[in-house]
């Protein structure tokens, strides 16, 4: 039996143990492998960036994303990848971040939110965590957050899936 390093990470990532004791409320580790185009369209936006302008016009395109098919979600499957600095906007504490001097308006999240009403969840990067030493149990537990293992290759394998890619600004 061959042991891949992606296998590994999610097997660590799931059992807790590189999440540590706090991490039991932090999002649920996602298996990429099981996500699957199940609508007609399908798209992945691309977080990457931390800029709040950047990130409300994300969520205003994702809007009229799903406005021009009547919101119709069995239509339309609209996901977010995210890493880099883009990871602040799903934390619910920023102290001990490199963004611990920010203020984030909660109505950005807020906005996020709203839109999961439609299916969209977002991927969150374990490796963005584990480069900047970030306590995964930071992150909010809402139920459409999921991890992981790499953000750069969920956006992919999605792509492989057949998601189209779009990242805004």
């Amino acid at each position: 039996m061959s042991t891949t390093r992606r296998g590994m990470i999610g097997a660590l990532a799931a059992s807790g143990a590189s999440l540590g004791v706090a991490a039991i409320a932090a999002p649920a580790v996602l298996d990429v492998a099981t996500v699957k185009k199940d609508t007609d369209f399908a798209c992945l936006y691309h977080c990457d960036f931390g800029e709040p302008q950047r990130f409300s016009a994300m969520l205003q395109s994702m809007n009229n994303h799903f406005s021009a098919y009547d919101f119709d979600t069995f239509k339309l499957k609209l996901v977010m990848v995210v890493h880099s600095v883009g990871i602040k906007f799903f934390l619910d504490d920023l102290k001990g971040t490199p963004w611990e001097k920010e203020t984030i308006d909660p109505d950005i999240y807020k906005r996020f939110a709203g839109l999961t009403k439609y299916g969209v969840e977002a991927y969150l990067c374990q490796i963005t965590y584990t480069r900047l030493n970030i306590d995964p149990a930071k992150t909010r537990s809402d139920e459409f957050l999921k991890f992981v293992p790499s953000g750069v290759a969920t956006v992919a394998e999605l792509q492989a899936k057949g998601f189209a890619y779009l990242k805004v600004g």
